[in-house]
């Protein structure tokens, strides 16, 4: 017969086996990873502009050049070891949201083009964008009808 153990013997058991977090390791490989994907985005931001384009135009490239650097980092399995070192900070830019995109479509590319890559592409990202744009909408008819009023 097993012996039964009590809640608070079982959390101390927990307690006792489970690693430790490093806070401050974390905080720093978050911190110099965003910064570093960050970085790449200003370096490329710079050039359009040493280039001589408008401002629409640099923050369009650059928004494009940085998805697809997202996309292909994850597509050769590189993105995946920036994010287990960096964690939060892979994930917060516009890399960790293209990331957060390919990543599903890769998964599930043995299902078909169809109800593989196209259905489970919007896995992660579907909700993020479904708020992003509810509330988008909800500021723009707050505006509007404040815009009524006053």
């Amino acid at each position: 017969m097993k012996k039964q153990i009590s809640k608070h013997e079982y959390q101390r058991l927990v307690d006792e086996k489970a690693p430790g977090s490093h806070y401050v390791k974390n905080l720093f490989a978050a911190f110099i990873t965003g910064g570093a994907i960050c970085s790449v985005g200003q370096i490329v931001m710079l050039v359009f502009k040493n280039f001589g384009a408008d401002k629409e135009t640099t923050a369009s490239a650059t928004s494009i050049i940085m998805i697809f650097i997202g996309a292909f980092l994850t597509g050769i399995n590189i993105y995946d070891e920036i994010g287990k070192f960096g964690g939060a900070g892979a994930s917060v830019p516009i890399t960790g949201f293209s990331n957060s995109i390919v990543s599903p479509a890769m998964e599930f590319k043995k299902e078909g083009h169809v109800m593989g890559v196209g259905a489970k592409m919007f896995l992660i990202a579907g909700p993020v964008l479904v708020y992003g744009i509810f509330a988008s909408v909800v500021a723009g008819l707050v505006y509007f009808i404040w815009k009524q009023v006053m």
